[in-house]
């Protein structure tokens, strides 16, 4: 009671914190006319005074109110759009390491250009992340337009790159580029023996587009580097057989929850006897072990067309949030030779890995962070916790007058399509476009060929069709157009309306199935009602969705019934409503259980990742060796002389062979003449200065030899390996 009335008083803390940034959004606007007034070379010259005032020491929030006038300017005059009042506030939001939480539709790809802009002008490069390759491309040639207006350079990293490309990328002001390429090219640089091969620099700034995709989503699967391992691929052919021959609830369990298969006793049993064996928990059997469990998991858990698809020869991943191909990333452990023995295309050789980084990880490494999505205050107290990033909610431009309507539930998946392929046909008559949104590859084709039935024009969008994805979605809000998607158009992505469509009601988006995340249900939601246009959005759900079947159980189940559900009827009720939004809090809860564990283990891998990396980058940038060789040669003469002579022992007891034996081990020559009478008078610690005065003599005439500069290059490749 007591906050609500300091609320009412003085304003939520989002609330709070937009008023003071109204100032700022002031001066801005005050020096619009002075802007308009220059020529478009005079707006360019700014940039050049900008740096300049930089370089001097002047801090960037000084120069803000400046510099995003100036991008409001340019914008106008090369692209023909003008930054509102609410992205001005968005892109101060972001300018000061924060989560700009703003409504699909209000233009984030517009705001980041402000706090690009500025951030650019130290000359230390920023990066935006966008969530795939075409958004990358896309934003780079688009806003680009505001960036050369104004004398700035662009670099794009995307998949397929050499190191040439990329260190040019790299050393542009403004860099666009995906969460994997970045995070990957990190990995790289980290395994490289050549300073001049490196392509990253600071990591300075960067603005994560879509971040709760990124920094939370993606988050539960880390980035590994591999390379392949010397192991045969024949067990995996072997036990392929084998897993069709066995039946599930008697010789196997699936838990969906947790994605697990497993093995009862009457499974080990027939496995072992089908495989001539006596016990398969035998240790001699525990590769055979792996491998059955695999490939068990290939079969039982994921799908064709769903977790995966095969394109020429190979089996490619689809990420689940995004529903795009994943090329060049494979499974680990032996899960996607599995996967290829499955489908029967040729099986890669198992990898190892090389380097690993979790997204949690990698951002927290640059110096600034900020991030924009139009879903990420559920997510508040995750982006706090991991990252220390608050979330502001921007302000929308124009009211939202979406529709979303109830959900309508069925009892089967065969009445919830018929009633799906019933509201297609009934919009697509009275002229109203439709994006359906699909969880699979494989729904959406199923849902493409009963529309073919009914003789209904449509596009469908999938990873198949990626190639074609910026001319889909062109054309998704024309009259009457009907289109068929999965996660792909569910970001990133803006639907114009055609002629005739806001009298129609505007663009009405089907969902088919409830996602895990409640984030990718409204971001596919937010596909309409864009910008104050009119727009509907309803969920079509049957009891048989995995959703409901897994995580809603019998709760929804026993409700249903409660009420009186007849065949071929759909219900609409707050209670099942709930019921749904629980089962997602569920997934929600285990996801983040995930997230939180990987980071936790993740983190002790990151303290000896910092300093193996740091030793690496010293070696690399040329830091003089010397001195650190003179320790290690040090270092292992003590170790000899700690071995064979420790203060008890006389030197005339000493092992002379087995000293000489590990001098030339450690340091590969041979000791000249070390006999009883040169060790007579000495003690541990002058055996050891002996040892060390002979290999800096050995080391120096090897340097004498070879030249200096030779020398020195010889000695970063070895202890580069070493470090490795």
């Amino acid at each position: 009671m007591a906050m609500s009335f300091l609320t009412k008083m003085f304003g939520s803390k989002n609330e709070r914190e937009l008023r003071k940034m109204q100032p700022a959004v002031d001066r801005i606007n005050a020096l619009e006319p002075a802007m308009q007034a220059m020529s478009d070379e005079e707006l360019r010259a700014l940039t050049g005074r900008f740096k300049e005032r930089s370089e001097r020491g002047e801090p960037l929030d000084d120069l803000l109110p400046e510099a995003f006038a100036a991008v409001r300017e340019a914008s106008v005059r090369s692209l023909k759009m003008r930054h509102f009042d609410v992205q001005l506030i968005g892109g101060i939001v972001l300018h000061q390491g924060t989560i700009a939480e703003m409504k699909t539709g209000e233009g984030k790809t517009l705001v980041a250009t402000l706090p690009a802009y500025l951030n650019a002008l130290s000359g230390r490069g920023m990066h935006i992340v966008t969530v795939n390759d075409y958004l990358a491309r896309r934003d780079t040639e688009w806003m680009g337009n505001i960036y050369r207006f104004l004398g700035l350079q662009m670099g794009t990293i995307v998949h397929g790159m050499s190191d040439a490309e990329r260190q040019v990328a790299y050393g542009a002001d403004i860099t666009y580029g995906t969460n994997n390429e970045f995070g990957f090219d990190y990995l790289r640089d980290n395994m490289k023996f050549d300073r001049q091969s490196l392509v990253q620099r600071e990591l300075n700034y960067a603005i994560v587009d879509e971040v709760d995709s990124i920094l939370v989503d993606e988050a539960r699967t880390p980035l590994i580097i591999s390379g392949p391992a010397e192991k045969s691929t024949d067990l995996y052919y072997q036990v392929n057989g084998l897993i069709p021959r066995l039946t599930r609830d008697k010789d196997y369990v699936i838990d969906e929850k947790a994605r697990a298969a497993t093995l009862s006793e009457e499974g080990v049993s027939r496995c072992e006897k089908l495989m001539q064996l006596e016990n398969l928990y035998d240790p001699s059997c525990i590769e055979l072990l792996h491998h059955i469990t695999q490939a068990l998991k290939a079969h039982a858990l994921f799908k064709l067309d769903v977790d995966y698809i095969v394109k020429d020869g190979e089996v490619i991943i689809v990420d689940e949030f995004t529903g795009r191909l994943m090329p060049g990333r494979r499974y680990s452990e032996g899960l996607h030779q599995a996967l290829e023995a499955k489908e029967g295309v040729k099986i890669e050789n198992e990898n190892q890995t090389l380097a690993t980084i979790t997204f949690q990880n990698y951002f927290r490494m640059y110096k600034k962070l900020a991030g924009m999505t139009g879903t990420a205050d559920t997510e508040a107290a995750e982006f706090k916790k991991i990252y220390n990033l608050d979330v502001v909610v921007v302000p929308t431009n124009q009211p939202m007058v979406r529709t979303d309507f109830p959900d309508m539930i069925y009892k089967t998946k065969r009445e919830k399509f018929e009633a799906v392929l019933d509201e297609i046909e009934a919009l697509h008559a009275k002229g109203q476009p439709v994006l359906v949104g699909t969880i699979s590859i494989d729904i959406s084709e199923q849902l493409s060929k009963k529309l073919k039935v009914r003789g209904i024009p449509h596009t469908v969008l999938n990873a198949k069709q990626h190639d074609k994805e910026a001319q889909i979605v062109a054309m998704a809000g024309q009259k009457a157009a009907v289109t068929i998607s999965t996660n792909m158009a569910g970001r990133g992505t803006d639907i114009v309306l055609g002629e005739g469509v806001v009298e129609c009601g505007g663009l009405h988006i089907l969902g088919t199935e409830r996602h895990e995340s409640r984030r990718i249900d409204n971001q596919l939601r937010g596909r309409s009602g864009r910008q104050g246009d009119p727009g509907s959005s309803r969920f079509y759900l049957a009891l048989e969705d995995d959703l409901l079947r897994i995580f809603g159980g019998e709760r929804i189940t026993g409700i249903m019934e409660k009420l009186g559900m007849r065949d071929g009827e759909p219900i609409e009720h707050n209670l099942i409503s709930r019921a749904i939004e629980n089962a997602q809090t569920k997934v929600e809860g285990h996801n983040f259980d995930i997230r939180k564990h990987l980071i936790e283990y993740d983190d002790v891998m990151n303290q000896q990742r910092e300093v193996i990396y740091g030793q690496r980058r010293e070696i690399l940038m040329g830091k003089d060796l010397r001195s650190v060789i003179m320790e290690m040669i040090r270092g292992a003469a003590e170790v000899v002389a700690d071995t064979f002579a420790d203060e008890k022992t006389h030197p005339e007891y000493w092992d002379l062979k087995a000293i000489s034996d590990a001098v030339y081990k450690q340091f590969n020559f041979r000791l000249a003449g070390i006999t009883p009478a040169t060790v007579q008078e000495m003690n541990h610690d002058a055996l050891a200065d002996m040892l060390a005065a002979e290999a800096v003599r050995v080391y120096e005439g090897r340097e004498a030899l070879v030249g200096a500069e030779n020398f020195r290059q010889l000695e970063r490749i070895v202890m580069l390996q070493t470090v490795d």
